[in-house]
């Protein structure tokens, strides 16, 4: 479905709830994501459907992930960076397990 326009940029790997994802320079937590096949992380809080992207532009916190230990960070606004660990976040905006 969606695939990188410059497939020569390099790559750095993250992890998504424990498994490896390759990312290019430059995208976005959700857009690796996306790329990798992930189209919901974590679920809403109102009765628990997937949550996925919404506008993709941080104003919706539609999709909420835990990047290295800090919670409720917009997907969609933060860039990728080698090494970086993302966890889906379940329920309502502060959750912390």
């Amino acid at each position: 479905m969606f695939r990188r326009l410059n497939e020569n940029a390099g790559s750095v790997t993250l992890e998504v709830d424990g498994v490896a994802v390759t990312a290019a320079p430059g995208d976005t937590v959700a857009a690796a994501m996306l790329a990798a096949g992930i189209p919901a992380f974590g679920t809403a809080p109102a009765d628990g459907a997937p949550r996925g992207p919404y506008c993709l532009m941080g104003v919706c916190f539609g999709w909420l992930v835990r990047i290295d230990g800090e919670p409720d960070r917009r997907a969609c606004m933060e860039p990728v960076r080698d090494g970086m660990r993302i966890v889906g976040s379940t329920g309502a905006v502060g959750w912390a397990p």
